[in-house]
């Protein structure tokens, strides 16, 4: 069933309140739930909000929610929520009913299958923007997108997601917790999308393209590391390091979000 899809069911009460706690619920909110799974976190919420709209990939899943599978039906689900059968990653979050309509404000929760987490952060921060996304994923990308300049967990995906949302880790969630239990523990965490983010909704998917790269070369000196990244000579690329204040023998993972957008603009002109 959903374990094929890397799926993992939480049922407990208390660790899916704190989740929907997370999402500041309001009453007139509208939630968009990426992997209801048997609806657990779905009955939770919908009490709380106006509208819920879940997203099931699995077919036989959404068919226990909705009632028109073959097999064992799941308890029914409240009123005000709508059951979509699609791929997360490929369907427009907004648009049909459904889904919000353009414009719409939304709100994103999901315990997401970890190996298409990293994915489903860089759409969840690509317009239409929600207004805050709770996401359950693996404790150690939890630990990478909050991280700070200099440790061991700093890397792309941390200056990408900061470049536009303030990032928090709410709590963990030993993997017992879940069933069947994944291998590795999990955290919840909190990205809320900035009022004035490091770069538009345009440059984010270049300036991902370019952290990958520059941080593929994290071990090397940063004035190194753009010599292959962007095919600088080494003049030019202490030059470009010199103009923005960063010293050309530091390694990425040394240096701040902002300072990072910074050279990734110089370095595309």
């Amino acid at each position: 069933m959903g374990r094929r899809l890397g799926q993992h069911f939480l049922r407990d009460p208390r660790i899916l309140d704190r989740i929907v706690d997370a999402l500041d619920p309001l009453a007139d909110d509208v939630v968009l739930e990426i992997g209801p799974g048997d609806g657990s976190l779905t009955r939770r919420l919908a009490p709380r909000v106006a509208r819920v709209v879940a997203i099931e990939r699995d077919r036989e899943l959404v068919g226990q929610l909705t009632g028109a599978g073959h097999g064992e039906r799941s308890a029914p689900l409240p009123g005000n929520v709508s059951v979509v059968g699609a791929d997360a990653l490929e369907i427009d979050w907004t648009g049909a009913e459904p889904l919000p309509a353009p414009g719409t404000s939304f709100k994103l929760v999901g315990n997401i299958p970890y190996y298409i987490t990293s994915p489903l952060i860089a759409k969840a921060l690509s317009p239409p923007l929600p207004a805050v996304v709770v996401f359950l994923v693996q404790k150690e990308v939890a630990e990478r997108v909050v991280a700070t300049p200099g440790g061991r967990e700093y890397g792309a995906l941390t200056v990408g997601v900061q470049a536009v949302a303030r990032a928090e880790r709410v709590f963990a969630i030993k993997a017992g917790a879940f069933q069947p239990p994944p291998k590795v523990d999990s955290a919840l965490l909190r990205l809320t999308p900035l009022a004035e983010p490091l770069v538009s909704p345009t440059e984010f998917p270049a300036l991902r393209r370019f952290l990958a790269a520059l941080f593929g070369q994290r071990r090397k000196q940063l004035g190194r590391s753009l010599r292959h990244v962007v095919s600088l000579s080494a003049a030019d690329a202490a030059a470009l390091c010199g103009r923005l204040e960063i010293p050309p023998s530091v390694r990425p993972e040394q240096v701040a979000p902002d300072r990072l957008v910074a050279l990734f603009r110089a370095a595309m002109r």
